[in-house]
């Protein structure tokens, strides 16, 4: 079974960086498409980033383009998301989610998924 585990969110100051991590495990992820998602309460889980394991193919959101940067460590098999430039409107809990083939940015098609981890950035 697929696991996947968030690491590394807290508080930081606008401008300021953050790495998340997400460890996954109980699969052959190279295959996979990584994906990190966003969510404040109220709205709807949004697309961040993603990343084709194998290929290293990624995509982001206009919103966050020439900010963040995703990336895997094959050896540890683990996604991060550095994120740089950060803007109060980062502010949300980050998931990291997993699916089998292409990268798609509707969190409806990731199969697996994190518990999430909070980055708030205060103005």
């Amino acid at each position: 079974q697929v696991q996947l585990v968030e690491s590394g969110g807290g508080s930081v100051q606008a401008g300021g960086s953050l790495r998340v991590s997400c460890a996954a495990s109980g699969g052959t992820f190279s295959r996979y498409t990584m994906g990190w998602f966003r969510q404040v309460p109220g709205k709807e889980r949004e697309f961040v980033a993603a990343i084709k394991w194998n290929a290293g193919t990624t995509r982001y959101a206009d919103s966050v383009k020439g900010r963040f940067t995703i990336s895997t460590d094959n050896a540890k098999n683990t996604v991060y998301l550095q994120m740089n430039s950060l803007k109060p409107e980062d502010t949300a809990v980050y998931y990291c989610a997993a699916r089998f083939g292409i990268i798609l940015i509707t969190w409806l098609e990731y199969d697996y998924w994190g518990q999430g981890t909070q980055v708030t950035v205060s103005s």
